[in-house]
């Protein structure tokens, strides 16, 4: 046995056929990826073949152990057999991918955790890679088909030019938006700017990922007239499909893409007759597995989709798949449309009468139930999908049907939405925390008039629009909007339209007076994950509302915070609604309004410094707050002066097209920064 310590990966693999024959070659690499990837993009007369003199090993571990006794037994192996079994084994290529067990067995001289291919049976593969795992049912059933042959895989749009071209979806007004699902004729003729559009992703099976629009006015004139842009497969564009992220980190997860959204090319597409039958087959265990065979890398371009077998199935069979799938769909649907990142988004699932109790924790364990019950019938349904593919296949010893709960991509499945490594507690802990946030920013939504509790979806959502264009929609709401576009943040009850003050009150009207301290220690408590002493809403709106909804809105944020250098003073505002004079109001009726509270207050503590009638104690707590506020009103008055005041004048407007990471800095220091706002996007 000799070492090789090679510089270059593909170097090594390219001179492998060169080396003298009679030499066992073992390949020790901490991934099999890189060097699978390697050797699958060798050159044909640099593969092995059926014929080749040389005997093949590559062990693929993080374990020195492991290693050395994979390399010892290879090397005993050798040895003993000899030169004649030597030769009587060249016509195979021989690979190996043990745990520490498997490796100690494999010391012991038993075969079976070894792979024995030939590089005939990799020609049956297209591309013949190396896919040395293969079993033969796996190799055959590439004689069956691909989907290439029954459907079209396509890359999507792109743009060349993604801050010009691309928004989320609540960056824009409603009015220059379709989302109606519409057929490609009916999208174009209804003259919108932005259609949706289909680009990537995490990890989400069935349905979800959908957050963004496209400039595609005029029949996509603009992007079709920049010198970047690539326009492939345009007559597909507004058809339904199936789609997939092309950069992944591990397996791929398959969704609907649904009629009436524009591909884009991190989200390339498959189009088929049987899009419900090949979505549940691409979503299954065998999917993976013979994608790995022909591409082992993070990739998964077009192409290689397009190579995998398609199944062959009876009619009442590919009938129970599309039944299951459909059932998936619906409810990753239901599940993806219950967030406020869906443009589909309705209402928040707590204040809907199907769960509704007496309290709100009630509600919430009413909800938390169904969410329960729902990601188990999921697991379920994925877990018979995946059976039918694999007894389809005959890879019962190579596959199993189960799927873990972490690849249950509800949103409302904790395990899928904070990881495997943490406790049932901490998941549902979590889980009710997440759940307590949504309702605030409900409720925050509420308070500008985006969403009404009486009436279902976005209410005002087009720039410009007033409190005169809601109660044209909702004449008699119970929560009211704001009427000035205005609500302040701020550490007491200053103002009546304080955030604080304003929420109580939509915890009264959503859950009733007779159990609201209840439900709002319910709300606090939840939201409290560190446990801090006398943690209230108030703190929750001072310190992490504003980072909570940056984060839930992927940092284009639609309510902007108008917040003083170290935060004494804040107000919020919601985008849609801005004006010219908005920063007027803010100043005028909010922060110079806020000052001389102030220093009313700190006239008064003054008197009790030096009244006689007060106590030592009273007179040393009033210096110590007097000392306070003239810290808070010095710094207000520097940022009414430097900031505020000079952006007043100027009557700043914004233009919803642009998107948030234009016009957020139009504001320039008035607002509270976003780290990350203004990074180079691809």
């Amino acid at each position: 046995m000799h070492k090789l310590v090679p510089d270059n990966l593909r170097g090594l693999l390219r001179d492998l056929p060169s080396l003298p024959t009679r030499h066992a070659i073992l390949l020790v690499w901490a991934s099999e990826l890189p060097v699978l990837a390697h050797m699958n993009a060798l050159p044909e007369r640099h593969r092995p073949k059926s014929d080749d003199p040389d005997f093949w090993g590559v062990w693929s571990g993080q374990d020195s152990k492991a290693r050395q006794s994979c390399a010892r037994w290879i090397g005993r192996r050798s040895q003993m057999t000899g030169s004649r079994s030597m030769r009587q084994s060249r016509k195979k290529i021989w690979r190996t991918t043990m745990s520490n067990s498997q490796a100690s067995k494999a010391e012991q001289g038993t075969e079976e955790y070894f792979f024995r291919a030939s590089p005939a049976d990799f020609a049956k593969i297209p591309g013949s890679p190396i896919a040395y795992w293969l079993p033969q049912p796996g190799i055959n059933a590439f004689s069956s088909g691909r989907l290439e042959e029954v459907g079209k895989t396509r890359r999507g749009l792109q743009t060349g030019a993604k801050d010009r071209f691309i928004r989320y979806w609540h960056e824009c007004s409603r009015d220059s938006s379709e989302m109606r699902y519409l057929p490609r004729d009916e999208a174009i003729e209804s003259n919108a700017k932005w259609f949706m559009f289909n680009n990537g992703g995490d990890f989400k099976k069935w349905y979800g990922n959908l957050d963004l629009v496209v400039n595609w006015a005029g029949n996509g004139s603009e992007i079709k007239a920049f010198d970047g842009s690539i326009i492939p497969s345009e007559d597909l564009y507004f058809q339904s499909a199936v789609s997939w992220p092309r950069l992944t980190s591990g397996e791929i997860a398959f969704k609907l893409h649904p009629e009436g959204v524009i591909p884009g090319d991190l989200s390339p597409c498959y189009y088929s007759e049987r899009t419900l039958t090949e979505l549940g087959y691409l979503n299954s265990k065998c999917l993976n597995y013979f994608l790995k065979a022909i591409n082992p890398t993070v990739t998964s371009p077009v192409g290689d989709v397009a190579k995998v077998p398609t199944p062959r199935l009876e009619e009442d069979l590919e009938a129970t798949i599309r039944a299951r799938v459909d059932r998936l769909i619906e409810v990753h649907k239901a599940d993806w449309n219950s967030y406020e990142a869906s443009w589909d988004f309705i209402g928040l699932p707590l204040l809907r009468p199907d769960y509704r109790q007496p309290t709100l924790k009630a509600s919430y364990q009413n909800l938390r139930a169904h969410w329960r019950e729902m990601t188990l019938e999921m697991q379920r349904l994925e877990e018979e999908n995946n059976r039918i593919f694999i007894d389809a296949y005959g890879l019962q010893n190579e596959l199993k049907s189960k799927v873990p709960l972490n690849e249950i991509t509800l949103t409302c499945n904790p395990h899928y939405r904070y990881g495997n490594d943490k406790s049932e507690g901490e998941l549902e802990a979590l889980l009710l925390a997440d759940t307590m946030r949504e309702l605030v920013s409900y409720a925050v939504g509420c308070m500008f008039g985006r969403y009404s509790l009486d009436k279902p979806g976005l209410i005002l959502a087009n720039q410009g629009e007033t409190v005169a264009d809601y109660l044209a929609l909702v004449p008699e709401p119970r929560v009211s909007p704001d009427e000035d576009n205005v609500i302040p943040l701020l550490d007491g009850d200053w103002f009546t339209d304080d955030i604080t003050q304003c929420f109580r009150h939509f915890l009264r009207v959503a859950f009733g007076e007779g159990h609201y301290e209840e439900n709002l220690l319910f709300v606090e408590q939840a939201l409290n994950l560190k446990g801090k002493r006398n943690y209230s809403i108030r703190d929750y709106f001072l310190s992490e509302f504003y980072a909570d909804h940056v984060k839930r809105y992927k940092k284009r944020p639609i309510y902007w915070l108008f917040s003083s250098p170290k935060g004494s003073f804040n107000a919020l505002i919601y985008m849609h609604r801005y004006r010219p004079d908005t920063v007027s109001v803010v100043l005028n009726d909010y922060l110079r309004e806020f000052r001389a509270k102030l220093t009313s207050h700190k006239n008064h503590l003054e008197a009790v410094s030096i009244s006689a009638s007060a106590s030592q104690t009273e007179k040393t707590k009033a210096l110590k707050e007097i000392e306070k506020i003239t810290k808070v009103i010095a710094e207000m008055e520097g940022y009414e002066r430097e900031v505020l005041y000079p952006l007043a004048t100027e009557q700043v407007e914004i233009d919803l097209d642009d998107g948030v990471k234009v016009n957020y800095p139009k504001l320039g220091a008035a607002l509270k920064k976003i780290v990350g706002l203004d990074a180079a996007e691809d």
